[in-house]
C-alpha cells in the first residue's frame, strides 16, 4: 500500500514540469502551434545537455536535513515521553520522507539557468517568451 502511494506521487512529480508560454507573435502565427511546440522540445533537449542540473545533490541534500531535522525533533519530542531512541528514529524515517518528497519536487522544476538557455533560444528561434506555467 505504502509502495502504491509513493509510485503515484513520484509519477505526477515526474509528470509535472513548466513549460514556456509564447505571445501570440507574427512569427508564432505563421509557424503554427505544432512547430512551436517541436521548437519548444528541441530548445528543452539542448537546454538539458548545456545546462547542469544539480538534481541528485538537491535530493539527496534534502533527504539528509529532513531526517537531521526530524531526528532532533523527534529525540526531543521522544526525551518528553521517556523514549528519545525511538523518538528520534521515528523523526528521522519522517523527516526523510518529507525531505526526500521536497527534493523530488524541486528537482521536478527547471532552474532559473535552464528557463533562460529556453527563453533564449526560443527567441534566437522568433518566438517570444512571455513566461512558465
Amino acid at each position: 500500500m505504502t509502495f502504491s502511494i509513493c509510485s503515484i506521487c513520484l509519477i505526477i512529480l515526474g509528470c509535472s514540469g513548466p513549460r514556456p508560454i509564447l505571445y501570440p507573435n507574427d512569427h508564432l502565427q505563421q509557424v503554427g502551434p505544432d512547430q512551436a511546440e517541436q521548437d519548444i522540445e528541441e530548445c528543452e533537449l539542448l537546454a538539458e545537455d548545456y545546462v547542469p542540473e544539480h538534481t541528485a545533490s538537491t535530493v539527496a541534500g534534502n533527504t539528509a536535513v529532513g531526517a537531521g531535522a526530524g531526528g532532533a525533533v523527534g529525540a526531543v519530542s521522544g526525551a518528553i515521553r521517556g523514549g528519545a531512541g525511538i523518538g528520534a528514529a521515528i523523526g528521522a524515517a519522517t523527516g526523510a520522507t518529507v525531505g526526500l518528497m521536497r527534493g523530488l519536487f524541486q528537482a521536478s522544476q527547471p532552474t532559473p539557468a535552464h528557463k533562460a538557455f529556453v527563453n533564449r533560444c526560443l527567441s534566437e528561434r522568433g518566438y517570444d517568451s512571455i513566461g512558465w506555467e
